[in-house]
């Protein structure tokens, strides 16, 4: 089911107004696009909520109505308070249905290593996410990789990837996604010294045992 919310076009600007709005559980937003006219709403903060909690997140493309006009958008550019996560401002894009466009897309690790579960190796995901140029009824929700067969200090690149029908790759083909890393020495030294750690605790218990064990004899003596 297609995602449609309804905005207000916004005659009032500036910080003062914005707290306002957001006070009210609105956000304020900005609606462009190429051969349109730009158009400053008041969006509730619920609909962009639910839009991002949606299967493709921010790559959801949804019906905006304002005024008499419906229009085909994705959001863009979200401005996030950086200490409370409060959600301050939003650009709302237009989309032609018969028109590429640009946007990001995650990546999504799939299978377990070769190189962690036999090697002793661990995954660092490198690169997250890759720019792709395609329809908007073509964007992907997420792109898979398959790390299974990956074995220690084995990576995945961009282009080994093959893109899905109808989409192109933007990001440099070269980007790792994926590697199978060693553990460091660091990382081993502490392994090492947690071990360490539990076998002193497990002799200080057995040594604890004993003696309970011996002041049980005496006593009974």
């Amino acid at each position: 089911m297609a995602i449609a919310i309804k905005c207000e076009k916004r005659d009032l600007f500036g910080k003062n107004a914005s707290r306002r709005l957001r006070r009210e559980g609105k956000v304020p937003g900005i609606f462009y696009g190429t051969n349109t006219e730009t158009v400053p709403l008041t969006l509730d903060k619920q609909d962009v909520i639910d839009i991002l909690k949606s299967e493709s997140g921010a790559n959801t493309i949804f019906k905006v109505t304002f005024g008499s006009e419906t229009r085909d958008a994705i959001l863009s550019m979200m401005q996030i308070d950086p200490v409370s996560d409060e959600l301050l401002h939003t650009d709302l894009i237009q989309v032609a249905m018969d028109k590429e466009i640009k946007v990001s897309v995650p990546f999504s690790l799939v299978g377990d290593s070769v190189g962690v579960k036999t090697e002793g190796g661990f995954v660092d995901f490198v690169t997250r996410e890759v720019e792709v140029e395609c329809l908007p009824q073509h964007i992907p929700d997420s792109i898979e990789v398959d790390i299974s067969e990956l074995h220690m200090n084995q990576s995945i690149k961009i282009e080994e990837i093959p893109p899905p029908e109808g989409i192109k790759f933007l990001s440099d083909p070269t980007s790792v996604i994926v590697l199978v890393s060693a553990p460091t020495k660091e990382e081993e030294v502490e392994v090492e010294e947690i071990e360490e750690e539990a076998v002193e605790g497990e002799e200080v218990e057995s040594a604890e045992a004993e003696k309970q064990e011996e002041d049980k004899e005496e006593k009974k003596e």
